[in-house]
């Protein structure tokens, strides 16, 4: 994995609360309905850090004593094997959160977090959230909603490993990324900025990285997909007709 140690020795903003937290945290999902009050204890007991590309956030099995929110960059979850295979959990970038589990349970890292560029995160210590947690009510609930919205994203990953074709596994991970990204484009065409590269797309839904290539351009060559740059156009209508693709 990267290099560097893990989020306690990372660059950290002395001082106290940071200007401006409060309004900032509303950019983010498990925070945006919260009350004034619930953004405002929070924000008072969170830190920025700072992490370089390629540098390790959180080992799998180190204490889970906080949470993350990214404000800038991307953050790999990985889980690796003894002889160095790996599975991509996800790719995280502004506006997500990760090792929120731990703020619930307590327990140890469940995966391997990696700064894929240079990130910038909000850091909530466990034993914040548990306090301002115990008289604010709607704190509880929003991270209800947020574990529930995970658990519906892992549920569709594994069916879609377990049940489906490449091209069809491809195909629903196209939609299911478009489903989670602001609409733009034209029509029926949709611009979607996948933000991994292929490599991560095939450690995702567990083909290797030649098989996934092999599926984009077969996309391509149906027009279901173009390439945009560093993005694709994605015709909605004809990637939902390639959607229930024959069983494996």
């Amino acid at each position: 994995m990267g290099t560097g140690g893990n989020s306690l020795s990372a660059e950290a903003r002395p001082g106290g609360p940071l200007p401006g937290l409060p309004s900032r945290l509303q950019s983010f999902p498990i925070f945006s309905a919260l009350s004034a009050e619930s953004l405002a204890e929070l924000a008072q007991g969170m830190r920025e850090q700072h992490w370089g590309p390629g540098q390790l956030i959180f080992s799998r099995g180190d204490a889970g004593d906080h949470m993350l929110a990214i404000l800038a960059g991307r953050v790999r979850l990985v889980l690796s094997s003894a002889r160095g295979r790996e599975i991509v959990l996800r790719t995280l970038g502004p506006s997500d959160i990760l090792g929120e589990m731990a703020l619930i349970d307590g327990e140890p890292r469940s995966a391997d977090a990696t700064a894929a560029e240079a990130t910038t995160c909000l850091v909530l210590p466990r034993a914040r959230f548990e306090a301002v947690a115990e008289r604010r009510p709607d704190i509880g609930m929003a991270m209800a909603r947020h574990l529930s919205s995970h658990l519906r994203r892992t549920n569709f990953q594994m069916e879609s490993i377990a049940l489906y074709d490449l091209q069809t596994r491809l195909v629903r991970f196209l939609l299911h990324s478009l489903a989670h990204t602001p609409d733009t484009g034209q029509g029926n065409q949709r611009r979607l900025t996948l933000g991994v590269n292929q490599t991560d797309v095939s450690a995702i839904l567990g083909a290797s990285r030649p098989k996934i290539s092999q599926a984009f351009q077969a996309l391509i060559a149906v027009g279901a997909i173009r390439r945009d740059g560093d993005a694709y156009l994605c015709d909605v209508a004809a990637l939902t007709d390639l959607c229930e693709g024959p069983a494996d």
